[in-house]
């Protein structure tokens, strides 16, 4: 494991103490690949709706809090830009539960195959054959699932929160963060992002 960068922890520093050429710097260092992640996520659904620039100053935004306030443990540019990628999935898919959820409340519950639905806004690449590989999985995982799982993963799809699938479901929230946890590890090793659940 290669050793704390000296300038990089100094710049930290600076930044969680709120000096602004500090954090003018920090933003440099993810911004690029901060609005390639946003453009390449956002997809044709949520693009009428997000733009890919809120998104990046809203992961800035709380980049900014969570520095301040101790929250992360970066210790180098890599780590910096992995954490910035990872917020504007969240919150990516955080809007497009919510969108999904007024679809829902607008039109009733989606008739989309929820493995067709994952293998469209998880695919990073246009090439045909990666997406009907990536399709096939899904299909292949969501024959696997048990009742419950597959009735989890539809209402996550849809919009519903956790609590309120598991109302819906007659189960209790733990029980259903169990599932969704085990849910997201299963998608995890088929390499779709687990965020969109």
């Amino acid at each position: 494991m290669a050793a704390p960068d000296p300038t990089f922890a100094d710049l930290m520093a600076r930044a969680r103490g709120g000096d602004d050429a500090a954090l003018e710097q920090l933003a440099r260092t993810y911004e690029g690949d901060l609005r390639i992640a946003a453009r390449v996520h956002l997809g044709p659904a949520l693009r009428p709706y997000l733009d890919s620039l809120d998104l990046v100053q809203s992961v800035h935004r709380s980049l900014l809090v969570g520095l301040r306030n101790d929250r992360f443990d970066v210790s180098n540019p890599g780590s910096l830009i992995a954490l910035a990628l990872k917020m504007v999935r969240r919150k990516i898919a955080h809007q497009w539960r919510r969108h999904r959820r007024q679809v829902r409340l607008a039109n009733g519950d989606s008739t989309d195959h929820p493995a067709d639905v994952l293998a469209t806004i998880s695919r990073r690449d246009t090439n045909p054959g990666t997406a009907a590989a990536v399709r096939d999985a899904l299909a292949r995982l969501w024959l696997e699932l048990d009742a419950d799982d597959r009735q989890l993963m539809e209402l996550r799809l849809q919009g519903y929160t956790t609590a309120e699938a598991a109302d819906r479901l007659g189960k209790t929230p733990e029980a259903m963060r169990v599932r969704l946890h085990r849910l997201r590890k299963r998608l995890e090793d088929e390499q779709v992002l687990t965020e969109w659940l």
